[in-house]
């Protein structure tokens, strides 16, 4: 096991383009560490230079605290998983897993004996005898996984693994790869555009965009507490809601209006939000955040809207609405209120797990002052 740590990598490919810029990131020995980030922002470059695949234009790699921007991919140890499995098509499941301990000239009692342990850990010992053809994606990606552990090497590094696999598959084969992470305890870097990848696989997960390290944070940290509307937008399904409008102190309360609703926001709010008074803003709410007011309740924190659509999902329904200002949202309420198309309602709010942003796509949460000295617990996500 190793820690990896990445200072300040930036790689610059042929035409002047920015793949990866001013990357900083410490990976604890035996962490699990997800890069999760939309296609293009940098990700999978930013792993192959780990692996020694791509060479960063500047900044510094180390592994167990060596400096490997001159080591050979061959001797810095460690192990890559990769999206196509890359298993040799003429080669049987045993061969493909022993193939880099006999390059090393490995004893061929050791080989046999860490190749038969690791594929009865992996749930293939029966498989072995089988070639790449005859197995499904999920045995596959198992046989790759396997050729990756009976190296031993410092470090896993894993290129979207699950991106072939069918949905359910996908998810059974990521509790297997979770567990098998709490038993081996290898420190592992694992990169995907998929948020559920993230949210459940990671100790602490690093989103990327356009290159830039966005937030690292535990899971749930950066799905309650997001540095800015990017991240606040990538991580959830559905994501999180926007409204843009205006902070408001009129009234000597501070408050958020857009449309024709006014939410008056918690008090620990008004310091933050003094310098904001009478600007645009951008109020975030994720769906579980609502809840359907009654026929006859009354509340000033609540948005109207209509119904445009109702998707019941068993343990809740999926409401799609729409203000009077032509704004859709979501909200993700309770399976057994009854609603239909074109009714139209009123949205309770949790005003405890709102985020106040700045506007444009990176807007800062402004929010996250307020919840880092507040009384609810909630603390600001850091960056590196």
């Amino acid at each position: 096991m190793a820690r990896v740590l990445l200072e300040n990598v930036t790689k610059v490919f042929d035409g002047d383009v920015i793949a990866v810029s001013d990357f900083t990131l410490d990976i604890a020995d035996g962490e699990f560490m997800v890069i999760v980030g939309p296609s293009g922002c940098g990700k999978t470059t930013t792993l192959r230079m780990i692996a020694g695949l791509e060479k960063p234009t500047s900044g510094k790699i180390y592994i167990a605290d060596t400096l490997a921007n001159d080591v050979p991919p061959k001797d810095r140890n460690i192990a890559m998983v990769f999206q196509n499995y890359a298993l040799y098509p003429h080669m049987t499941v045993y061969q493909n897993m022993a193939f880099a301990l006999k390059m090393r000239k490995s004893v061929k009692a050791e080989i046999d004996k860490r190749v038969r342990e690791t594929a009865r850990l992996l749930g293939i010992a029966h498989l072995l005898n089988r070639k790449p053809k005859a197995l499904s994606g999920g045995q596959r990606q198992r046989a790759a996984l396997g050729r990756a552990i009976v190296r031993n090497p410092k470090a896993f590094l894993f290129d979207e693994p699950l991106s072939n696999l069918d949905a359910n598959l996908r998810i059974s084969t990521r509790a297997e790869l979770k567990a098998l992470h709490y038993r081996l305890r290898t420190t592992s870097i694992y990169v995907t555009h998929d948020q559920a990848e993230a949210m459940t696989l990671g100790d602490r997960v690093c989103v990327m965009q356009n290159g830039a390290v966005q937030q690292v944070a535990a899971p749930m940290q950066v799905y309650e507490s997001p540095v800015n509307r990017f991240v606040a937008g990538f991580i959830g399904t559905p994501p999180m809601n926007f409204f843009e409008g205006k902070v408001d102190f009129s009234s000597g309360t501070p408050c958020f209006v857009f449309g024709s609703d006014t939410i008056a926001l918690p008090l620990r709010m008004k310091a933050v939000l003094a310098d904001f008074s009478g600007k645009k803003m951008v109020l975030g709410l994720r769906p579980e955040h609502f809840s359907l007011c009654p026929v006859d309740g009354r509340t000033n924190n609540a948005i109207t809207a209509t119904v445009s659509v109702v998707e019941p999902l068993g343990t809740k329904i999926d409401v799609y609405l729409t203000k009077e200002t032509g704004v859709d949202f979501v909200a993700a309420i309770d399976p057994h209120a009854e609603l239909k198309v074109g009714d139209t309602v009123k949205m309770n709010i949790d005003l405890e797990k709102m985020n106040i942003f700045e506007p444009g796509e990176m807007g800062k949460n402004v929010a996250e002052d307020s919840l880092c000295t507040g009384s609810h617990g909630r603390h600001s996500s850091p960056r590196t």
